[in-house]
């Protein structure tokens, strides 16, 4: 009887997801909105692609309209993550891509909505000439780890 509880208890630890992330924060970088490194260990990755913002999920256009591409980029994020279990404090790094260095500083307070602990990913910011169409002014690529140990 006493294999039994064992076994059942393995099988409950081993189904639940388990998250021991380790946030090496820092004063400057959680006042931007990131964390210098986030250390993981094991767990579900979940790789996802570019995202962007051209129209939002009741199909109001976002073109030019930063804050709108962003808070629909990170709901986006959000949706693939829980499709495999998770949600937007799984995610561990993302990498932006601006069309233009003076839209990071009105990303942080965004940032901060979505990551309301201070739990932030590691992220890596790069200004690129254009994106693929019209009007888009960020996207955003991210990796989530779901239930590492």
């Amino acid at each position: 009887m006493r294999a039994v509880s064992l076994i059942a208890a393995s099988l409950v630890l081993l189904s639940s997801p388990l998250a021991a992330r380790d946030y090496l924060k820092q004063d400057r970088a959680q006042s931007r909105g990131f964390t210098p490194g986030v250390v993981t260990e094991g767990g579900r990755i979940v790789w996802v692609s570019g995202q962007t913002g051209l129209v939002d999920e009741t199909g109001l256009p976002m073109a030019g309209n930063f804050e709108g591409q962003a808070r629909v980029i990170f709901r986006a994020i959000d949706a693939v993550v829980k499709r495999a279990g998770g949600g937007i404090k799984d995610v561990v790094t993302i990498t932006v891509y601006l069309t233009d260095p003076r839209l990071l500083d009105p990303l942080m307070p965004i940032r901060r909505e979505f990551w309301p602990d201070g739990n932030f990913p590691a992220s890596t910011t790069i200004t690129v000439h254009s994106l693929p169409a019209v009007g888009m002014m960020l996207e955003i690529s991210a990796v989530a780890v779901i239930g590492d140990k």
